[in-house]
């Protein structure tokens, strides 16, 4: 059992805790029941132990106060009169005063220790302080117990969280294969095709060189072989066959720059959340990316207008963001029946910049707009959509300290409009590997 809680910055040796150790929710919470105590038993000083690694039963100090004898990230030692496994319970006897301590208990767990001291010039802990303080020692394990549940807690619901946009994306890919395929299938088909054709016009073309080659060594003996070889060159088009390999190449070049570029932005919005990163990005790129992944999706029914703006770079989770985008321009494809526009604009101002997808689709019903956030909520027939596709974004764009804002009209179309702000903020935006609360 490891307990979340902070070590003091004087020391940095000590074993230190899983996770984020210098939460300063935990160090107050250490600090306020300390000082309570402390204030509690008119106690000249006051130190507590805990317990920081699961592996090891020794305790480390993580708070002080006032005349303790101890200090911060100080390892306990195993002979420890006070603190120790075999110290004594009762008040004791120290140079300069007199002494209480407790064990704190997790169930039958030892999780970790509070000593008390009083100088000399105060009157001793008698037996009573001792009984006193049972209940105190009770609650300030149970106040430590529950910061480590609620600790866990996050941690948990932020795996949860990582493995729903995961899922998601993957979802969302999955639904996109076959259109993947297909504007994956066009240029290798032509490749292919482009290929059959130079082997062709490169034998055309070594028939011909043999002919020149031996031309060379008989032209003094046979004039009439230089008609011949002309007439060969008509026959197989050579002047045709100079152009069109430049263009068969070009062709190809270009088609296995699609197919690469296809399978680059697959990899970049597949990848797995915990290793996107928060770095600079431009999120027009991000977008193009994206629309290059799900363009089978959108081409046959919807055409795209962009009208972007001037963007800076953010600080942000890039790979994270394109599936916001992935999943608002999908869904606008699908609001679409037939045949439509989907408009994406940028723009920005001092403090924030903007990304807005607009269809002319079927709109969004009033009695409906309050719970398209809602996880696994959905209006799509059964297995076209998991329902959680809004709600991670909207998730995703709350971690960046942005919000979405959402305009529909039934019949005429919806418009999400997707607000960041310039500057990361320094709260509400944890990496994903950190706990937060959601």
């Amino acid at each position: 059992m490891t307990y979340d809680l902070p070590l003091a910055a004087a020391s940095r040796s000590a074993a230190r805790p899983p996770g984020n150790a210098n939460h300063p929710q935990g160090r107050r919470v250490t600090e306020l029941m300390l000082g309570h105590i402390v204030a509690l038993f008119d106690a000249s000083g006051g130190c507590l132990a805990l317990r920081l690694d699961n592996r090891r039963p020794d305790l480390t100090i993580v708070a002080c106060q006032g005349d303790s004898g101890y200090r911060p990230g100080e390892a306990v030692a195993s002979d420890d009169p006070l603190l120790g496994p075999a110290a004594a319970v009762g008040p004791h006897d120290v140079s300069g005063g007199s002494a209480l301590s407790w064990p704190l208990l997790a169930g039958e767990q030892a999780i970790g220790a509070v000593c008390l001291r009083r100088a000399s010039a105060a009157a001793p802990f008698s037996s009573q302080d001792l009984q006193r303080g049972v209940a105190s020692a009770a609650f300030l394990a149970g106040v430590i117990e529950s910061v480590r549940l609620r600790d866990e807690a996050r941690r948990r619901l932020e795996d949860t969280r990582r493995q729903l946009l995961q899922s998601e994306k993957m979802a969302s890919i999955g639904q996109l294969a076959a259109g993947v395929a297909h504007e994956i299938n066009n240029p290798i088909g032509y490749v292919h095709s482009n290929l059959g054709s130079l082997d062709n016009y490169v034998g055309d073309l070594f028939r011909i060189l043999d002919v020149y080659a031996v031309a060379v060594r008989q032209a003094a003996a046979t004039p009439g072989r230089l008609e011949e070889i002309e007439a060969l060159r008509r026959q197989l088009d050579i002047d045709f066959l100079r152009e069109d390999v430049r263009a068969l190449l070009a062709e190809t070049r270009e088609g296995i720059g699609r197919v690469r570029q296809i399978v680059q932005d697959l990899k970049d919005i597949s990848r797995a959340g915990a290793k996107d990163e928060w770095q600079q990005a431009d999120l027009h790129k991000g977008l193009e990316s994206t629309l290059n992944i799900i363009a089978s999706e959108i081409k046959y029914k919807a055409q795209v207008i962009k009208e972007y703006g001037c963007l800076p770079e953010i600080e942000c989770l890039p790979g994270q963001l394109n599936q916001v985008f992935m999943n608002l321009l999908v869904n606008a494809s699908h609001a679409i029946r037939e045949q439509g526009v989907i408009a994406i604009r940028t723009g920005a101002d001092a403090a924030s910049l903007w990304v807005e997808i607009a269809d002319t689709g079927c709109g969004i019903p009033p009695e409906l707009l309050p719970r398209i956030f809602e996880p696994f909520f959905t209006t799509k027939p059964a297995g076209q959509g998991t329902g959680l596709g809004l709600s991670l974004s909207e998730s995703i764009v709350r971690k960046h300290g942005g919000r979405i804002e959402v305009e529909s009209e039934v019949g005429r179309g919806t418009t999400f409009r997707v607000i960041l702000p310039r500057q990361r903020a320094a709260q509400g935006t944890g990496r994903p590997n950190e706990g937060e609360s959601e």
